[in-house]
């Protein structure tokens, strides 16, 4: 749970900082590649435990 907070973090920080100063537009892609990772990593994780035990 804490690697997806501190993704969601991360993520979060390069979008503003991609979108704030001129010129850093691939910040903001990276943030976003991030954040489509992090929201993957936690489907997966889910799925994981969604499963009932044999």
């Amino acid at each position: 749970m804490s690697l997806f907070l501190l993704l969601l973090l991360v993520a979060l920080v390069l979008g503003v900082i991609g979108l704030t100063v001129a010129g850093l537009f691939h910040l903001f892609v990276v943030g976003i590649v991030v954040l489509v990772a992090d929201l993957v990593l936690a489907g997966v994780l889910i799925g994981r435990r969604g499963r009932p035990a044999r």
